[in-house]
Order: C-alpha cells, then structure tokens, then sequence
C-alpha cells in the first residue's frame, strides 16, 4: 500500500470515530467502573455445564419448568447395529455388498433420542410400516444420570 491509501485508510476510520459520537475512552472506563461497581455484588459466580448441583436434591422431573421443554423437537432412532471399517474399504462398498454388524440376529435394537439410549425394542410391522415395540426403557432418572 502507498501513502495515500494509507491516508485514505485513516480519514476513514477518522470519520468512523467521529459519528459514534463524543464518547471517549475516559467515558466508557467510567461506565464500565460503575457497573462492576453496582452489580458486582447482585452476580453469582458461573457454574459449569457438567457440574453437580449445589444441593444434593433427587433427580426429578416434577416442577414448573418442565412445560417450557415438553414441545421441543427431537430426533429419534433405532439403531440396528455398528461396525468400524477403513476408508479403502469404505469406497470399494457397492449395491450388494454386505456389511457384518456387532449384533447377533433376534437380539433387541437400540432406541436413541438425540444419540442417548432411552430404551430397546424389537421391530414390528404395523399397517405395512416398519415399527418399533419398546421392551425395555431405562427410567427417567436414569437417563438424566447417564447426561452428567
């Protein structure tokens, strides 16, 4: 870049600063030591997201907020099975290859909601539609443990 590019550069920002107004640095250092002053004492210090909660409360679904989360959507899967392959394997797969998953045949397939088990169940054919039927759902206390 030139000098004038330069120079072009800063009567720019010049004219930037000019239209944020007459705040100075001295005004915003004011601000910000009037508000840590005030409300330093009315914050609670942060928690972490994985942490415990202070009180030693049981897991419970009861109380008034849980209406807030009831209509959020989630996605649901059933999941037969899982194997690990290579890359170079991966590519060679074509129509009729067969992959060997880690479940024996009969053995119930797995029910996961936003990729956490909620139960297992075994497939079933309602009105020509593939089906779920639940045979085992871990408890809801459960599941809210298995997120910590």
């Amino acid at each position: 870049m030139n000098t004038q590019d330069d120079q072009a550069l800063a009567d720019e920002w010049a004219a930037a600063l000019e239209e944020t107004g007459d705040a100075g640095q001295a005004d915003i250092d004011a601000l910000l030591a009037a508000d840590s002053g005030s409300s330093a004492s009315n914050r609670l210090p942060m928690e972490e997201f994985g942490s415990v909660p202070k009180n030693n409360d049981p897991v419970s679904l009861e109380g008034p907020n849980l209406d807030v989360i009831l209509d959020i959507p989630v996605s649901i899967s059933m999941e037969v099975g899982s194997t690990d392959i290579n890359i170079r394997n991966l590519l060679q797969l074509n129509q009729g290859s067969v992959i060997e998953l880690d479940r024996l045949a009969g053995e119930p397939l797995d029910v996961l909601v936003n990729g956490t088990l909620i139960a297992h169940g075994e497939v079933v054919v309602v009105n020509e539609k593939f089906g779920i039927r639940l045979t085992d759902v871990i408890s809801p206390s459960e599941r809210i443990k298995k997120l910590r």
